[in-house]
């Protein structure tokens, strides 16, 4: 069966994370991803483990295990002469170049975009920076943490009066990944069109604004900003996290109608009264309606209330933890899961976020060793075995594992 991007082949340089969850996508949806990393290797291969758990866990740690599937890996030293010749041809072939390096790294190198369009005008050149090309914070580095702090989004995360909070994950980096990866298709469906390719920008500025989007635009119209509520929404009442008997659950009942058949379901006298009636009569009576359901959640199971307000058509979900939302049936029953090789251990690992009717796009292969394609991609650029293992003398490749048996 043929998948949506057989006949792409992407050069990926990124790393750490948001480049290689864009890169993960297009390789889930069957491009030919060439993974170039430096002598070192890509940095989240080590992320987060001590050398001890690295090996326990074949060599590869989770970070990378989550964005580095259906990829080949080459070393490639840039800096080098003869492996920077080996990026050019390799981008004169190719239909996509992604890249997270700093404004004018890449240009430095010789592989920015105004150089390689010049011999490819096919490309399509991706590249996903911390504040842009250009501005007074162009030549910054930063990461997801630093633009959730600069977008204002920790500024409204956490409990009332209290510090700020991060959120737990890289949200500005993964969201950053798929604006990137629909730039890139719309990039390459408009090069169908039009057979020239073009320059995709991206930044975790703009993720990060694109997530803030309705805050930005409250403050722009009414001058509003917003602070910290907890799980709390200030749209509507009730919007948040309840204490149950075993644990907590998020209860949504936005709207008039929803709120009726909350309060149906819960069987509660106590919130038929008017002061509860419309959604604006909720929002000025927020705190005292806040403990009157709360009142009535811990009461019950987790179980019960889900069973419950399901039941109805409320919008209802367990606080599950990390492991529990990993383990749910409901993420096993959509096949949100694959099974991936790490050393010799197997590993599930999140699968795409997207499914297509006509192709299948969870068949993986498990993320590359370091360097373990260098040979077949340098064979496939005509290069034979001799002029590879000259090019490794001369520190092309900085270290070169052994060629496959």
């Amino acid at each position: 069966m043929q998948n949506i991007l057989d006949d792409i082949t992407v050069l990926d340089f990124s790393r750490v994370f948001a480049g290689p969850a864009a890169t993960q996508v297009l390789g889930d949806m069957g491009a030919n991803v060439i993974k170039i990393e430096p002598p070192a290797g890509d940095e989240a291969r080590y992320y987060g483990v001590t050398k001890e758990k690295l090996a326990e866990l074949g060599g590869v740690s989770p970070s990378f295990l989550a964005l580095n599937r259906n990829k080949r890996s080459l070393t490639l030293d840039l800096r080098n002469e003869k492996g920077n010749r080996i990026a050019r041809e390799l981008a004169d072939r190719a239909d996509v170049v992604v890249h997270n390096f700093r404004p004018g790294v890449m240009e430095r190198l010789g592989l920015g975009f105004d150089t390689l369009s010049q011999s490819n005008e096919r490309l399509v050149y991706a590249e996903f920076s911390a504040y842009g090309r250009k501005g007074p914070l162009a030549h910054i580095g930063a990461n997801d943490l630093a633009l959730q702090a600069h977008s204002g989004l920790i500024s409204i995360t956490g409990e009332p009066d209290r510090p700020p909070v991060r959120c737990g994950t890289a949200i500005v980096d993964l969201h950053g990944s798929l604006a990137l990866v629909a730039g890139i298709l719309g990039a390459l469906l408009h090069r169908h069109t039009t057979g020239r390719g073009q320059r995709v920008e991206s930044s975790l500025l703009l993720s990060s604004a694109h997530l803030m989007s309705y805050f930005y635009t409250e403050y722009w119209m009414d001058g509003t900003v917003r602070k910290p509520m907890g799980t709390a929404n200030h749209l509507s009442v009730p919007n948040q996290a309840f204490p149950a008997r075993d644990g907590e659950v998020v209860i949504i009942a936005s709207t008039d109608e929803m709120w009726k058949k909350f309060a149906h379901a819960i069987d509660a006298d106590t919130l038929d009264l008017p002061k509860f009636a419309r959604v604006f009569d909720r929002r000025q009576n927020r705190v005292e309606l806040i403990a009157a359901v709360s009142a009535l959640t811990t009461q019950m199971t987790c179980a019960e209330i889900i069973d419950r307000l399901g039941e109805a058509k409320v919008v209802v979900a367990k606080v599950n933890s990390v492991g529990e939302a990993a383990d749910s049936e409901q993420l096993e029953a959509v096949d949100g899961k694959i099974m991936l090789q790490a050393g010799a251990h197997e590993f599930p690992s999140v699968a795409s976020p997207f499914q297509f009717s006509e192709v299948d796009i969870n068949a993986a292969k498990s993320p590359p060793s370091l360097g373990a394609n260098t040979h077949d991609i340098l064979h496939e650029l005509g290069y034979d075995s001799a002029t590879i293992n000259s090019l490794s003398n001369a520190g092309a490749f900085g270290r070169l594992p052994e060629a496959a048996e």
